[in-house]
This record gives structure tokens, C-alpha cells and sequence, in this order.
């Protein structure tokens, strides 16, 4: 794990003092407390903040702090790996919700409402996975057995690189967390579906994983109807 050092504290100094108001005093309507409660209400608030304005990129490290962090506190909590995934898709869930609304906001002139199946997929795949990792995921696929499955495919998951699974927890997938993000979406866009993560190693990409989009089947009739 990458060291961080401690962001410098900025300290106030006040203004020194002459021989000529040494004896003077702060009028009873400007005390400390006073002056501090000032301060806090004139600092701006996170609403008040444009929500067009990028925030700059998380370094990886932090990244990777913040995340092992998240699935040790939820490996506390559950008492198997399907339970943690579950905990891990849950974490993701709330995150894509917000995603979903930001990344509409952020592009109101030309948003639209996705009306089918592969055209939501296309943006999750593009946009909303660039918005969170920096980059696109690697494919996009339909099963062949399957008419309600899609598969989203990517071959270097950031939520990977820095977990290490012990053996006896190999089946352990940390990147249900992103598997959530993708399930919010979906139904955040009136798409209901059931996402889930799955280990599929190649020898180029050891930690590619596959997002098994599985739809509802409503979905399924109201694309039959568009037709």
C-alpha cells in the first residue's frame, strides 16, 4: 500500500499588536466565537457547488485505501463470501444511483431517454463507465443461449488490482461492487435487471471479469413491442 503524507494545516496568525492599542478590546459583538460563526456561514456549501465543474482524478493509492477499507469493515459483517458480494453490490448500488443523476445533469442539452435494451447497455458501457474508471469497459456482448442476457466485459477491473483473496475465499469477486453501479442504472432507467460478477482469467488479462446483465422479463415483452 502506497504511504500518504498529511496535508499541511494552514495556520492564522494574528496581526501583532502595537504599544498604542494594547489596552483596546474587541467590542462584545465581535468575540471569537462570534467571528468563527461568521466564517462558517459565509463558506460555501456542497449544494452550492456547480455540479458541471470535473472534480480532479483520485490517485490510485487513495483509491485503493478507501476501497480495501470498505471490504474489510463489510467482511466484519457477513458470514460468507456470497453474503460480502451481496454487501459489495449494495455499496455499488448507491453509488450508481448518484452517477446516473450527475451524468444526466451534467449533459441535460443532449440527453434522452434510452427506450431500449442495447442503446442503456451502450451508454452504462461508454459513458457511465468512463464517468467512474477513466475508461470505457472493454466489450459488450449478447448471450447466444440466452434472449434475456447481455454481458459486459472487463478485462483489467480497477477494484481488483489492489485486492489480495486469500485461497480459502478464491471465489471471492470484489468487483460485485461495480456489478451494483450497473444494476442501479439499469433501474434508475426503468430496465429492471439482475447484474452479477464473474471471474473469467485469460492469460493476458488474469482478472477479467464478466457482468452478467440478466433482464427482467417485463423488459423483454415491452422490447418485443417496439419491434
Amino acid at each position: 500500500m502506497a504511504s500518504f503524507s498529511h496535508t499541511p494545516s494552514i495556520s492564522i496568525t494574528s496581526p501583532s499588536r502595537t504599544s498604542s492599542d494594547k489596552s483596546s478590546t474587541l467590542p462584545s459583538a465581535l468575540t471569537p466565537a462570534s467571528i468563527r460563526a461568521s466564517i462558517v456561514q459565509r463558506r460555501p456549501s456542497i449544494y452550492d457547488r456547480n455540479l458541471n465543474r470535473r472534480a480532479p482524478e483520485l490517485a490510485f493509492s487513495s483509491f485503493a485505501f478507501l476501497f480495501s477499507e470498505m471490504v474489510q469493515y463489510s467482511q466484519k459483517n457477513v458470514t460468507g463470501i456470497q453474503e460480502l458480494e451481496a454487501k459489495l453490490s449494495q455499496y455499488g448500488y448507491h453509488i450508481g444511483q448518484r452517477v446516473l443523476e450527475l451524468s444526466v445533469v451534467r449533459d441535460i442539452k443532449n440527453a434522452k431517454r434510452e427506450t431500449r435494451v442495447l442503446g442503456l447497455l451502450q451508454f452504462i458501457n461508454t459513458v457511465i463507465w468512463r464517468a467512474i474508471f477513466g475508461k470505457p469497459a472493454d466489450a459488450l456482448e449478447k448471450s447466444k443461449d440466452n434472449e434475456d442476457e447481455y454481458m459486459i466485459i472487463d478485462n483489467d477491473p480497477i477494484v481488483n488490482k489492489f485486492i489480495s483473496v486469500p485461497k480459502e475465499m478464491s471465489s471471492l469477486n470484489c468487483a460485485a461492487f461495480q456489478a451494483g453501479i450497473v444494476e442501479a442504472v439499469m433501474d434508475g432507467c426503468q430496465f429492471p435487471a439482475r447484474v452479477t460478477a464473474h471471474s473469467v482469467p485469460a492469460d493476458m488479462f488474469p482478472l477479467k471479469t464478466v457482468f452478467l446483465v440478466k433482464l427482467d422479463p417485463i423488459v423483454l415483452e415491452r422490447e418485443k413491442y417496439m419491434r
